[in-house]
């Protein structure tokens, strides 16, 4: 479970990070974004200590949309794949 929410967070952190880049005018493309991932190990403390003061914290609303078109991904994808059109 605590991989689970390590993951997540980082799922977080890294959609933060790619909107902050579009504000700023970069331009991201879908075939970069496809080289990161959100399993990260090299900060993590396995056997540290860990403090839960933080728990009774309200986080704020996340929002899941990114404004990054990933539509050129996928008909790559299928026409590598041999086929034309999505089903």
């Amino acid at each position: 479970m605590l991989t689970t929410a390590v993951i997540f967070h980082n799922a977080l952190d890294i959609a933060e990070i790619v909107r902050q880049l579009l504000e700023e005018g970069w331009e991201i493309e879908p075939e970069d974004l496809a080289h990161i991932s959100p399993y990260l190990t090299e900060h993590i403390k396995r056997f540290g200590e860990y403090s839960t003061h933080e728990l009774g914290i309200q986080p704020e609303a996340y929002d899941p949309k990114l404004n990054v078109d990933f539509s050129q991904l996928r008909e790559q994808d299928l026409t590598s794949a041999g086929l034309s059109t999505a089903a």
